[in-house]
């Protein structure tokens, strides 16, 4: 890490969910510039490397042509490719799968309609793909189900089919709808010139937003790491080690906290009979003391007027009250 991170402390990362596959998440602080660094390649990922199923080609039983019409079907049979493109699968594993619909009655066709293996799942099973006019009918679909990453063009798909009765879709593999970034001016201390990194995504029912952020955070390391296979360290005294920092920074807050949470009651010289009253009632700091009402000492045991007025006196001369207290 850049090594301002050793007087600001390792960027925090803060998640607001804005809906169920929706999430803003806040990166911060960054030395100047570095949200271009950060953001931009985080986006780039997201939107071109996240895997998904989709369906790359349909045959539809004595259809060999996009423009065609079948009869008592309401719908088109492009218009049948364009509903199907929007199918949200959810797939296992990266095996080419083939599945099918089958129906011969008068009646909407639905995802719900399709006959699926164990390995995949429709998570939009009520959307629409047609309408059946009558009885008797059969509508026959099948369906090639791949999971990819990236874009898949028809030419792409031309290459490698040789049926020429299958009607080829292309596919944006990709199951994020949208990634925006902004950045914020942020000050630490007498530090003016810092970021903070405002990243939105948005994804549909497959992956939530926080396993987006891992998987492209994940590839951009994979990436980065071949620049230094052998792990040297160049100008060490300027890249500080993520792990370390984040060991030294909690080293140094338990510190701050152990000194101020607990300065134990023993320095305040009290009696020994209003020690041993406040010790029996676990008031052994302080900090503890001072977040005590004066009606909550006068409830323990042995602790009466004489006890009170010196634990007033000696707070007082430290500059300190009972809580509640003036």
């Amino acid at each position: 890490m850049h090594i301002i991170h050793n007087i600001i402390w390792v960027p925090k990362i803060t998640h607001e969910a804005v809906s169920e596959f929706e999430s803003k998440f806040i990166i911060a602080p960054l030395p100047s510039g570095f949200w271009v660094t950060i953001g931009n390649s985080l986006r780039r990922i997201m939107l071109s490397s996240i895997p998904w199923a989709r369906v790359t080609w349909i045959k539809v039983k004595w259809i060999s042509h996009e423009y065609s019409t079948i009869p008592w079907v309401k719908d088109s049979v492009l218009d049948i490719m364009l509903n199907i493109k929007n199918l949200v699968i959810d797939k296992s594993d990266t095996s080419i799968e083939w599945i099918s619909l089958k129906k011969n009655k008068a009646w909407v066709v639905t995802a719900w309609d399709i006959k699926l293996p164990s390995n995949i799942k429709i998570l939009n099973p009520d959307l629409y793909i047609t309408e059946i006019d009558k009885d008797w009918l059969e509508l026959s679909i099948d369906f090639r189900i791949e999971k990819d990453a990236g874009y898949m063009s028809i030419e792409e798909l031309k290459k490698r089919e040789e049926d020429v009765n299958v009607l080829l879709l292309d596919a944006n593999f990709s199951p994020v709808l949208n990634v925006k970034y902004e950045i914020l001016p942020l000050r630490f201390g007498d530090i003016t010139n810092l970021d903070s990194l405002e990243m939105t995504i948005k994804t549909n029912w497959i992956i939530s937003p926080e396993d987006v952020l891992r998987f492209s955070a994940d590839m951009l390391k994979s990436y980065f790491g071949l620049f230094n296979e052998e792990g040297l360290q160049i100008e060490w005294e300027f890249i500080w080690d993520i792990k370390k920092l984040i060991e030294k920074e909690k080293a140094e807050i338990k510190t701050e906290l152990e000194k101020e949470t607990y300065t134990p009651i023993e320095i305040m010289w009290l009696s020994p009979r209003t020690l041993n009253a406040l010790v029996n009632w676990d008031i052994l700091s302080i900090e503890q003391l001072t977040k005590c009402t004066e009606a909550k000492l006068s409830s323990i045991k042995g602790f009466w007027k004489k006890a009170m007025t010196e634990v007033r006196d000696a707070l007082r001369e430290r500059g300190l009250k009972l809580l509640w207290d003036d």
